[in-house]
């Protein structure tokens, strides 16, 4: 039975994540929720910028605090360590919830491209960076990135494996391209809000933190193998040389 809940609650999580994946996308985009983050302003300025920064600050703080290899340690003596990766995924799931939910919207437009051929070109590299982001989530393993093979295994009475050290497609010409899908899907639009560029602005000084905050346990982790991979394949803008870069990259550990 033990099993069996592990499982179940991994899958919930699961669940959970991916909802909030898609809301992500509108929320951001503009569409189809009933509160984007450009939606019309509610309440003063001073306050929607403090609730802001609260908001994406608590998301921050989760997001990193819980990928450290210490408070995984400390997480998994009081859940399953199958369930340990669930339960991360569920807490980011629910801090993103969190910031639907109370997001204050402060109006105001930084620019607003009105050019159709423009407008196009903005709304694709927001449909890249947002396939982006699910893409390379499959390629480095979708499933052991967000906790269902760890509890599935566990159900199967199998032992757990970390995922073999390689370099699969966009990894070999960035180390972060998961990243690099997050700065298109937040940057590309063709009408800039003063809340969406605050957004913007927030979460790219945050990726920019946590990828060496997560550089860091990688090399740790795998010591030369990961500092040679480090050395060869730049952070998040290709070379344009061909010189093709070594292999080498680990399964990431979330930040």
């Amino acid at each position: 039975m033990k099993r069996i809940g592990v499982f179940v609650y991994g899958a919930v999580a699961y669940a959970v994540f991916f909802a909030t994946f898609l809301y992500a996308i509108g929320f951001v985009g503009g569409f189809v929720v009933p509160k984007s983050i450009d939606s019309a302003p509610t309440s003063p300025l001073a306050q929607a910028l403090l609730v802001n920064a609260l908001l994406l600050g608590v998301f921050a703080l989760q997001h990193s605090v819980m990928a450290r290899p210490a408070f995984k340690r400390l997480l998994t003596r009081f859940v399953p360590e199958p369930a340990e990766r669930s339960t991360y995924v569920l807490a980011s799931s629910l801090a993103l919830i969190a910031l639907f939910a109370f997001w204050q919207p402060i109006g105001g437009v930084v620019w607003d491209v009105q050019d159709p051929v423009w407008r196009a070109v903005l709304h694709g590299l927001f449909a890249f960076g947002w396939g982006l982001v699910l893409v390379t989530t499959f390629i480095i393993n979708h499933f052991d990135l967000f906790g269902l093979r760890q509890v599935w295994l566990y159900l199967r009475g199998r032992p757990y494996t970390r995922l073999a050290f390689v370099t699969p497609g966009p990894y070999r010409l960035v180390r972060h391209p998961l990243y690099v899908g997050w700065f298109f899907a937040f940057w590309a639009t063709p009408t800039m809000t003063a809340a969406h560029l605050f957004f913007a602005v927030a979460t790219t000084a945050y990726i920019l933190v946590a990828i060496r905050l997560e550089e860091r346990d990688l090399t740790a982790e795998h010591g030369a193998s990961y500092t040679d991979y480090r050395r060869r394949v730049p952070m998040l803008i290709p070379r344009l040389s061909r010189r093709r870069p070594g292999i080498g990259q680990p399964k990431p550990t979330a930040a």
